[in-house]
């Protein structure tokens, strides 16, 4: 990477040392107890150069207050980011419709019509470099703990802004949004009435790319013609997430988007079965038999579409990667015999130990504990039933307390597990950040499909009561997601105003009452205004107005957007719920396309207005959630064949049947679409083809740049060797000890100190 040196002076008018940076996009606050060196020390990696292991990075502090820990601002300039883009192997769209490694040599290949150098990279793709920066900071050789503080430890190679974290000497740091840009996308996204929802094929080339002619299905793989024909991208709205908050969240919106398209027909389906009320045999065989179908077609579609996602956004090929070790990883400082550095070591039978012997058991009693809790609540509202019967209508009001203190111990039981199931997957200590996400989401399905789908087993094939089962659905369905709705958008956003507002009338009375005023005058000392012995840390400070101290402030007291677990977690909720007793409530599907417009309106409420802004995240697909996904279809062949089989309409059609003979019947049928599922998996390609043609010309013209490179190596080194055999000096240059050439009575002389060959 080459170094700027005059970067400050590009992007602050007033020259090095102006407080005039470019807008803040990370947050670092210290802890009140950090040592002073320890501050000075990381805030000058952070601005040194790459030569001295430095970030080049731009750093502003607050106006401190006696008392608080110090707060930075983290910026850069736009040469930097460019730089760092092109260190951190970023890939965008090329003008040839490809997508390529971005390079600053080759800038005019990137910057499309009407594009300025600020447009190049995206806000996502600032915030993402920045990160890339400070998370390379690594110590060196002779730096063998943080300065003020011997017990943290540093070993060469370690993530100095991991350390920091882990021993508590930062106490927090996130990126702040762009408030211009966020504005702008809420406008078009959630605050815009008949717009903003992803749906329909995203992820198609934006910009011209030769396309095939033909269908994909109608031509064989190598054999169809290009033509230079723009494709653009039907929902640009998918394309606007990801450039704000990067590939993981508007992945999941590409998903929700896809997958309520997908429930359309379905919907319709429930509608028309609801109109003509159509009889029992006749719906349960008509929706199981499509449903089981349509969740693999559906399935394997998003495998299609999520491929053409991720090319489009330059993550395919980075699932294939070798992935880093995780940042909480523990273990024994071992030097890498690869990279040289020291990382992290730790036992695989100790992970395997723990995993086994101590988070599979206590999985598998927190499963376990449900059951009884659902058993019991069942147990008790037969109970209350039949005292109403034996005592009357005083015994009738406390038929449904057994119920909603059911649905209490549910969300209190969810609420523990999750701690519980995070708390085994930190101590498990798995190296990649892929098998910890693995494991954790393993853990939380598990047990939320036991929680949630447990009732509606017992009632289907414990009771075997169909219209039970299909009020309980129901039930379960629309109610539960109308509570999660107002629960994670908008009681969290009321619940904040109004507390904000209760605060600010309460500090109003307290510092106009003459008793507490004193308590509220708090001395302001800008670093670059104190003395040098008085100045807790030589950076210079932001203007005491500057509005990004209100903003960052205001942000800190939001909470953090994790990850998508939640987001994916309602929808596999919902997943199950429409497909496993679809057969016996086909209006499921219609009521969970009604939810998912819904939720794409508070999804993007709470990301815009109720969190932080999410750290980017660059990913090539939905990750553990497509197994997740797939395993609940297996799921819901054998629950829609079982309630076939027990149908008693069904059964009617062969009264002499034993049940031996049903079980058979019921493992045929299961097997048989099961074979067809796995058939739908073989034949349908998981890359579109114009993907595929696109990876191989990639590929192509790799081959062909790395050839021309070596030819002009190999044509230089035999120039070089030519010269040299026959004594020729190099073009343009003249070798040392060696004398003009002359004319004399047509004789060449010739440098002494060459050798005759």
């Amino acid at each position: 990477m080459q170094n700027s040196e005059s970067e400050d002076e590009m992007d602050s008018p007033d020259g090095p040392g102006s407080s005039h940076i470019p807008p803040t996009i990370y947050v670092i606050k210290f802890h009140q107890g950090t040592a002073r060196e320890a501050v000075e020390w990381l805030i000058e990696r952070i601005e040194a150069k790459n030569k001295y292991g430095g970030a080049e990075l731009l750093v502003r502090c607050e106006p401190q207050k006696q008392g608080q820990g110090i707060t930075v601002h983290v910026t850069a300039t736009k040469i930097k980011l460019l730089e760092v883009a092109e260190a951190a192997e970023i890939q965008k769209r090329s003008a040839s419709g490809l997508i390529q490694e971005f390079s600053v040599r080759d800038l005019d290949q990137f910057l499309y019509p009407g594009q300025t150098l600020d447009m190049v990279l995206t806000p996502a793709e600032r915030e993402y470099c920045v990160r890339h920066q400070l998370e390379a900071l690594r110590a060196k050789q002779e730096e063998g703990h943080v300065p003020g503080h011997p017990s943290a430890s540093l070993f060469p190679g370690q993530s100095i802004i991991g350390v920091y974290l882990a021993e508590g000497l930062i106490t927090d740091m996130f990126p702040i949004h762009d408030r211009q840009a966020l504005d702008t996308l809420s406008s078009q996204w959630y605050k815009a009435i008949y717009q903003g929802a992803p749906f329909g094929r995203s992820g198609l080339p934006p910009t011209p790319l030769p396309l095939p002619t033909r269908t994909e299905e109608g031509g064989s793989e190598g054999g169809q013609d290009y033509k230079d024909k723009p494709r653009h991208d039907p929902s640009p709205y998918t394309e606007k997430i990801r450039a704000y908050f990067g590939e993981a969240v508007a992945m999941y919106f590409s998903f929700l988007g896809f997958y309520t398209m997908a429930l359309l027909l379905p919907a319709a389906l429930g509608l028309l079965q609801l109109v003509l009320s159509v009889d029992t045999l006749t719906e349960h065989a008509l929706f199981a038999a499509f449903n089981l179908i349509w969740v693999t077609i559906l399935l394997e579609l998003w495998k299609r579409q999520c491929a053409g996602l991720s090319y489009g956004w330059g993550t395919l090929d980075r699932q294939y990667q070798l992935q880093a070790t995780r940042p909480n990883y523990l273990g024994r400082m071992i030097q890498n015999p690869i990279t040289g550095r020291y990382e992290p070591t730790y036992p695989a039978w100790k992970t395997k130990s723990k995993l086994y012997m101590v988070s599979a058991p206590a999985v598998s009693m927190c499963v376990v504990l449900a059951l009884w809790v659902m058993v019991g609540a069942f147990w008790a509202e037969e109970q209350l039933v039949d005292w109403r019967r034996s005592y009357g209508s005083i015994a009738g009001f406390f038929t449904h307390v057994p119920s909603a203190f059911y649905a209490a111990l549910v969300w209190l039981m969810n609420y523990y597990y999750k701690k519980l199931a995070t708390a085994l997957t930190d101590w498990e200590n798995h190296r990649t950040q892929s098998e910890y996400d693995w494991h954790r989401v393993s853990k939380l399905v598990i047990f939320e499909f036991v929680n949630n789908f447990s009732s509606l087993f017992y009632i289907a094939f414990y009771i075997q009561d169909t219209d039970m089962l299909c009020s309980q659905v129901a039930t379960m369905l629309i109610v539960t997601q109308m509570i999660n709705h107002f629960q994670e958008a908008l009681l969290p956003y009321v619940v904040k105003k109004a507390y904000a507002q209760f605060e600010a009338q309460v500090l109003i009375q307290l510092r106009e009452h003459p008793l507490t005023a004193k308590l509220f005058e708090e001395a302001v000392r800008p670093v670059n205004n104190c003395p040098l012995e008085e100045e807790p840390v030589p950076v210079l400070a932001l203007d005491a107005k500057d509005p990004r101290i209100t903003q960052a402030k205001e942000e800190a007291d939001l909470d953090p957007y994790l990850d998508t677990y939640d987001d994916y977690l309602e929808m596999f909720v919902q997943f199950g719920y429409v497909f496993l007793f679809s057969s016996v409530y086909p209006m499921a599907a219609f009521w969970a396309v009604l939810n998912n417009i819904l939720e794409l309106k508070t999804d993007a409420f709470k990301l815009c207005r109720v969190f932080r802004r999410p750290r980017v995240k660059k990913v090539g697909s939905i990750g553990v959630w497509q197994g997740a996904f797939e395993l609940l279809g297996c799921v819901a062949v054998m629950t829609n064949c079982a309630l076939l089989c027990l149908s008693p309409r069904v059964r009617t059609l062969a009264p002499g049947a034993s049940s031996v003979e049903w079980v058979l019947l019921f493992v045929l049928l299961e097997h048989l679409i099961i074979a067809a599922k796995v058939a739908l998996m073989w034949l349908v390609p998981n890359q579109p083809m114009w993907v595929r043609q696109a990876l191989e010309k990639i590929t192509y013209q790799s081959k062909l740049a790395l050839k021309n490179e070596r030819g002009k190596k190999t044509r230089r080194h035999l120039s070089r060797r030519f010269r040299s055999v026959h004594g020729m000096p190099r073009s343009g240059s003249r070798s040392r000890g060696t004398t003009p050439v002359a004319q004399n009575g047509g004789v060449r002389h010739r440098s002494p100190h060459r050798s005759d060959y």
